[in-house]
């Protein structure tokens, strides 16, 4: 492959995971899907349909991942989420922050970019404060203390850092095979708990699950396969194209806002490049427009009073800096990084719900 041929490619990644983001955009929209309304549904309403939306996605998720690895498409030691060691500290911290923070937001960073393309100021300003939080622990500020302090505290599992891994070990199978035995049997807990309420088993809310689970599976399959190559025409090295960790990716909301804000910031310098990350970042909000177009649902939203708009602004920071903390956001580590089972993406999920909690209960109790 030449540098023509690997340029082309690059473009079609692009482009595939663009128009892929505008589907998700869509799902999101028409679907009111959303990690942060699953977790005030269950606490303030005792509803568990949209958390059982979520199981479901994470289970169709798991089950695409564990069955490409098992096929020889992907393998999750290829893929950002693998590391030797679990940053624990900064991993919990981090999710718990971000929890609390998509709370103060009214709403995660995926459901964040769906209010922007429908013409909510709010969300627009949460946004701003939670892409420039986020780019100042990645590379400014914040950085210093999250990598000289944070990071320091790991736990290196023996097996890996993949339940795979251990699956493997334990059972001296492949690790293809431990992969899929370790995501089937955590889909099927998933499912168990999501239809064993008869009231869940209906089209929308099954097509909700089915459609945002098989969104992270084609992320996979465009990353990981699409954009995949043995020998790089310069380095001679196995590569993923359009990448910003250069490693296959998945969906992840936060991070690439940051890197967004860093490429218009430098552009002119000529040494930034478009990614994956920040294309499924245009094309969610775009989506997302064209869903509310079409449903003549596009409306200006913008802030009661001061209050309101504090409480935003600090939700968008506590979700920038912790979902950097934690490697990911509720979309990045909960969806993406636990399709591929790993024990940093559970801490950082745990920590987010148990965060988002803690946050509702506290403005539950303010409320009394």
């Amino acid at each position: 492959m030449n540098q023509d041929q690997l340029a082309q490619l690059n473009g079609v990644v692009l482009v595939t995971a663009g128009l892929v983001s505008v589907i998700l955009g869509v799902i999101m929209h028409r679907t009111h899907f959303c990690t942060m309304g699953a977790v005030s549904d269950a606490v303030l309403m005792g509803s568990f349909t949209r958390m059982r939306q979520w199981a479901l996605a994470l289970a169709v998720s798991m089950l695409g991942f564990g069955c490409l690895s098992y096929a020889g498409f992907i393998s999750p030691l290829q893929s950002v989420y693998a590391s030797p060691s679990v940053l624990w500290l900064s991993t919990m911290l981090g999710g718990v922050m971000f929890g609390w923070g998509m709370v103060w937001a009214s709403g995660c960073g995926a459901k964040t970019l769906v209010r922007v393309g429908t013409g909510n100021l709010k969300s627009l300003i949460v946004l701003v404060f939670m892409g420039f939080s986020a780019l100042v622990t990645l590379k400014g500020l914040l950085a210093v203390p999250r990598v000289y302090f944070f990071d320091t505290f790991v736990w290196t599992p023996s097996a890996g850092v993949f339940v795979g891994q251990w699956v493997s070990h334990w059972f001296d199978v492949s690790l293809p095979l431990g992969v899929l035995l370790a995501s089937g049997l955590a889909a099927s807990g998933l499912l168990y708990w999501a239809f064993r309420d008869r009231d869940f088993v209906d089209i929308h809310n099954i097509s909700t699950g089915l459609s945002v689970g098989a969104v992270i599976c084609a992320v996979w399959v465009i990353s990981g396969v699409l954009g995949h190559g043995l020998e790089h025409p310069e380095t001679l090295e196995e590569f993923f194209l359009a990448t910003n960790s250069r490693k296959m990716e998945a969906l992840s909301l936060t991070a690439p806002v940051a890197m967004s804000f860093d490429a218009l910031m430098y552009f002119s310098d000529g040494t930034k490049r478009l990614t994956f990350g920040m294309v499924s970042v245009a094309g969610l909000i775009f989506g997302a427009f064209l869903s509310a177009f079409m449903a003549g649902g596009l409306r200006w939203e913008s802030f009661s009073n001061r209050t309101d708009l504090v409480r935003h602004i600090w939700g968008g920071i506590l979700m920038g800096v912790g979902a950097v903390m934690a490697m990911g956001c509720s979309l990045g580590q909960g969806l993406s990084g636990m399709s591929t089972f790993n024990l940093t993406s559970l801490f950082a999920l745990a920590a987010m719900l148990l965060g988002a909690y803690l946050a509702v209960m506290r403005d539950l109790h303010a409320v009394d």
